[in-house]
């Protein structure tokens, strides 16, 4: 009897914090967790949403392993969406575009959808014309991800994990993924990339936000200012597939690459991305604009900085950092003003993206490494987004 009223207190306690925890929505170390919807399977997609002290808020869902959001000051503190996408789960499931997500197994292109390992050939969806592109039919952008959200060490983040069956969309290999997107107090998002097989197969996890610094997806991305910290870019056919081609610019290097050096792929000082977008040149008149990678400066598997994005009209600075060997620059040829946030139609060229990764058809390119994961080995690829103003 003495203890009764003990016991009736400590269980009024426990009723209150369950009743604040419910009032304040689900959270997990911090981080808030809300249902965002329901998909076709009945399984429930989840948002999270991470915060640092300056403001900085990356908004993360477990579909696609995808960046739904990300606010960032302006010169005068003014916190604003930098990314294109949607409002709602619908517009993510019948996205075409892979606005934020987790492109895999194989991101960017592989010719003919075919490629060989050790004298057996494998055949892949055609997704994108006569090519393979980001995955198939349904690739990792289409998934729902397993999801655990940490908070440690002023760190913010979320790893999300999926797991691809042998088979999938034609691969060989169970590949198990873990993507980890961390939010720092410096005003970094980093994304880590890593997997592991039982089989020899291709890989290139990419991420692929479409960038507007500006804040507003009414703005075109042409004033955007660029530097690319690359010596040569990678030449392509029409179809997106390098074809290391000696007479497009005349000083083509030996492993098929071509110098920027006197072409409209000269960043390595900053140019304003309309400067020279409809320059009469080989590989801009076959397209709407830039599609292509540049091989990165410096020692690849090595940290280093691969590219500055400056918006003069806000002062938003993005820089990215990788460890892989290219990073594919693309001025959102293809964006043809479907609605996304707020009912904002995503017109031509208000949006770019940079996605670090391996070149385009690397399996079938020997000089441009083959991008193939071997059981025992672990796939780690690094890609750091620093944002700051000036």
């Amino acid at each position: 009897m003495p203890h009764r009223p003990a016991t009736a207190r400590l269980l009024r306690v426990i009723a209150v914090l369950v009743l604040a925890t419910i009032a304040v929505g689900c959270k997990s170390h911090g981080i808030a967790t809300t249902p965002y919807g329901t998909l076709d399977d009945g399984s429930t997609a989840h948002t999270y949403t991470l915060t640092n002290d300056n403001g900085v808020t990356a908004v993360l869902t477990d579909f696609g392993a995808t960046l739904v959001a990300l606010h960032v000051p302006d010169r005068d503190g003014n916190l604003a969406d930098v990314t294109l996408g949607y409002d709602t789960l619908d517009g993510w499931v019948n996205d075409g575009s892979y606005m934020g997500a987790t492109a895999g197994r194989y991101a960017n292109r592989i010719a003919g959808g075919a490629f060989t390992i050790d004298g057996e050939t494998y055949q892949l969806a055609t997704n994108n014309g006569d090519h393979h592109l980001h995955g198939g039919d349904v690739g990792f952008n289409k998934r729902l991800w397993d999801a655990q959200p940490f908070d440690k060490d002023g760190k913010q983040g979320v790893m999300f994990t999926y797991t691809s069956p042998a088979g999938e969309e034609g691969y060989p290999g169970e590949l198990t993924c873990w993507v980890t997107y961390t939010l720092t107090q410096d005003n970094e998002l980093r994304i880590d990339f890593k997997a592991k097989t039982t089989q020899a197969t291709p890989i290139n996890l990419v991420h692929h936000s479409y960038w507007n610094l500006t804040g507003e997806v009414s703005n075109t991305i042409l004033d955007h200012q660029l530097v690319l910290h690359a010596d040569y870019y990678c030449p392509t056919d029409a179809g997106g597939i390098p074809n290391g081609d000696p007479a497009l610019s005349g000083n083509t290097a030996p492993n098929g690459l071509s110098r920027v050096q006197n072409t409209p792929f000269d960043f390595r000082t900053a140019h304003a991305i309309g400067e020279r977008i409809d320059g009469d040149h080989e590989q801009l008149v076959n397209g709407k604009g830039y599609d292509h990678s540049w091989a990165v400066n410096g020692e690849s598997g090595t940290l280093r900085i691969a590219a500055e994005l400056f918006d003069p009209t806000t002062g938003r600075v993005m820089e990215i950092w990788t460890d892989q060997p290219a990073i594919q620059f693309y001025t959102g040829n293809y964006l043809d003003g479907a609605p996304g946030k707020n009912g904002g139609p995503m017109n031509y060229r208000t949006g770019l993206c940079l996605e670090t990764q391996a070149f385009p058809d690397s399996p079938n390119q020997p000089d441009l490494s083959n991008g193939i994961l071997r059981p025992g080995d672990i796939y780690h690829h690094v890609m750091v987004h620093k944002f700051s103003v000036r």
